[in-house]
């Protein structure tokens, strides 16, 4: 059996997730690996748990917290797809 990383709770069907940095986690349900690796929005402190938006390498789960934050309107971009200098491919 595996130690869940944000519980503790010994379960024989937990799971494993690596992240991009490398770091190794085990959790018992997906509410337990989300609330140890989902990032906080800046401005209202939800969990991100969807795609959310990124500005100027700060997250935050709407658009509307994003710009509510400091106004960058023009910077607001999806954090799923596209990023700066990549040209987008097409989902086959």
């Amino acid at each position: 059996m595996a130690v869940c990383a944000t519980c503790g709770n010994d379960y024989w069907l937990a799971f494993e997730i690596k992240t991009i940095t490398g770091d190794s986690y085990t959790f018992d349900s997906f509410e337990c690996a989300m609330e140890k690796l989902a990032p906080r929005c800046e401005y209202c402190e939800v969990r991100i748990v969807g795609h959310g938006v990124e500005v100027s390498g700060k997250f935050f789960c709407c658009a509307n917290c994003a710009r509510r934050d400091g106004g960058l309107g023009e910077q607001i971009r999806d954090a799923v797809g596209t990023h700066p200098g990549v040209t987008p491919g097409r989902a086959k």
